[in-house]
């Protein structure tokens, strides 16, 4: 368990001042500095020279907690889409990010985390996230005004660091199969007018083999969280972890942090699968040949390390006709995506108008058959 020492470090920085002015310092997005909205004050981040700390993995899966690199953090339970947030004393809004369900106060608890290893700080700042996200709702066809006038207030979109675990081995594995080398043969065959033809055919000769393949697995990244709703896409869910900077909880400053649902050792087993994977591929570039068969796979992973990470992505949720909606844009490279609604009137208009446009259409050629005779 952390010491009572580093908890009220923590406390103590999450509480942190302006110097001048006394006002929240937040982190601004793409520096390495927390500042002041109202008189500027600037105070840089800093962090660990030695880098963030690959944590070994079988303690933990042991006994998660009994570790220096456990901590305690206030937690809001969302009782609508179940989502887990830490949000920080300061920070204005009590809503829950994924559906805007008013967060209560009162029912704030604490609980063991493990303590992030790592951060992607946000790289783009909440107005420009605003504006990507404005731009995307204007261009989307048949969606109800409401929708885009609701788009237009900045308060619909929050930042939110997303909670990874990322998982280090080295892989070690011997396997059997087969390899595939392709040739060719002359078939004869009749066409459709009773002809006899010439056609090459393409066959498979397969060669028993068997071999060992090793090597390092780097950050293989594992989703920490999942609610009934706000999954994030696949197609925005990209981040560049080269860019991952040692934890400090002043990246957090201003920002809502998830707390991962998924724990450990689900995460590893997925780990694990995404190391099958792995394995299969490297025994099929190691075996060769035109196509291959992997029969059997016994693979070992040792020296096994974990970290967990944060990594920033922007949201905005939206209700329309008692349903949930959720829009994201990641928080480093600004793509966007999301669910969206369609507005039931303007497609009936739509059709309407279209059904109009062809019964004119006929009138007019029917019209000018009449005209000709």
């Amino acid at each position: 368990m952390a010491t009572s020492e580093s908890a009220v470090q923590q406390q103590a920085e999450l509480k942190k001042s302006c110097v001048n002015c006394g006002a929240e310092l937040t982190y601004k997005p793409g520096t390495s500095s927390i500042t002041c909205a109202y008189c500027g004050h600037k105070e840089e981040i800093t962090v660990d020279p030695n880098g963030f700390e690959e944590l070994e993995l079988s303690p933990y899966l042991q006994e998660m907690g009994a570790q220096s690199h456990s901590e305690k953090i206030s937690m809001l339970h969302c009782k609508n889409c179940g989502a887990n947030q830490h949000i920080e004393e300061n920070y204005k809004s009590l809503h829950c990010v994924y559906c805007s369900m008013p967060l209560i106060v009162e029912d704030m608890y604490t609980e063991d985390w493990i303590l992030p290893g790592a951060v992607l700080p946000f790289q783009i700042d909440q107005k420009q996230s605003f504006q990507t996200f404005k731009k995307w709702v204007n261009g989307l066809w048949w969606a109800p005004n409401n929708l885009k006038k609701a788009s237009l207030d900045p308060q619909f979109t929050k930042g939110l660091y997303l909670p990874f675990w990322t998982f280090d081995a080295q892989l070690k594995a011997d396997y059997t199969g087969q390899r595939g080398t392709y040739y060719y043969e002359n078939q004869s065959y009749r066409d459709n007018k009773g002809n006899y033809r010439t056609r090459r055919v393409r066959k498979t000769r397969w060669q028993y083999v068997s071999g060992k393949v090793s090597g390092f697995i780097d950050d293989t990244l594992i989703k920490a969280s999942q609610q009934k709703a706000g999954r994030i896409p696949k197609s925005i869910a990209r981040w560049n972890l080269k860019k991952l900077q040692p934890f400090n909880s002043n990246y957090l400053r201003g920002f809502i942090t998830e707390k991962y649902t998924i724990p450990l050792k689900q995460g590893h087993l997925e780990s694990k699968e995404e190391a099958r994977r792995i394995a299969d591929r490297w025994c099929r570039q190691d075996i060769g040949g035109d196509t291959q068969r992997v029969s059997s796979i016994d693979m070992k992973l040792s020296e096994e390390t974990f970290k967990h990470i944060l990594l920033p992505v922007y949201v905005s949720a939206y209700r329309y006709n008692g349903k949930e909606y959720n829009f994201f844009v990641n928080g480093e490279t600004g793509a966007v995506s999301g669910s969206r609604p369609y507005s039931f009137w303007k497609i009936f208009f739509a059709v309407l108008a279209a059904i109009a446009i062809i019964i004119a259409i006929v009138m007019v050629a029917q019209a000018s058959e009449g005209g000709s005779y």
